[in-house]
């Protein structure tokens, strides 16, 4: 099964620079290697990530979630204090995500090319008018 899950830092500041980003990634990688959960990318935004992860089909997505939030908050926390500082309450991510099923037949490579692309100033300027609902309000 392929997800792709969001999680958005609490209070949605912006610390997800790259030395959380080489931790976070150390970390999900020894979730890899405790758990049947496989990140085929990641991509850091300044308050948010994206995940997209093959998984079990036995881990629901809920388990998935609750894994990789709880053991990336722990872990960063613990090997760069420094953030802490910046918190709300001490907690690392915000109390909801987003997940959601990928398709390998269609929807797997633009959700992978959207995930690589997250924080690249490029792709948000060339897809900017993609975003808008109602691109004449705004």
């Amino acid at each position: 099964m392929l997800y792709h899950l969001v999680c958005v830092g609490k209070g949605r500041k912006e610390w997800f620079d790259v030395r959380v980003d080489e931790e976070l990634k150390k970390v999900c990688t020894e979730i890899s290697e405790r758990y049947e959960i496989h990140f085929v990318e990641i991509g850091t935004d300044r308050d948010h990530v994206h995940f997209l992860i093959q998984s079990v089909p036995m881990y629901s997505s809920t388990k998935i979630a609750r894994v990789v939030k709880s053991i990336t908050a722990r872990e960063i926390l613990k090997r760069l204090p420094g953030i802490r500082e910046k918190l709300w309450g001490g907690e690392f991510w915000s109390n909801g995500y987003y997940i959601n099923t990928v398709s390998r037949h269609g929807s797997e490579k633009t959700i992978l090319r959207y995930v690589k692309a997250q924080g690249h100033k490029e792709y948000v300027q060339l897809h900017k008018d993609q975003l808008k609902l109602f691109p004449s309000l705004f």
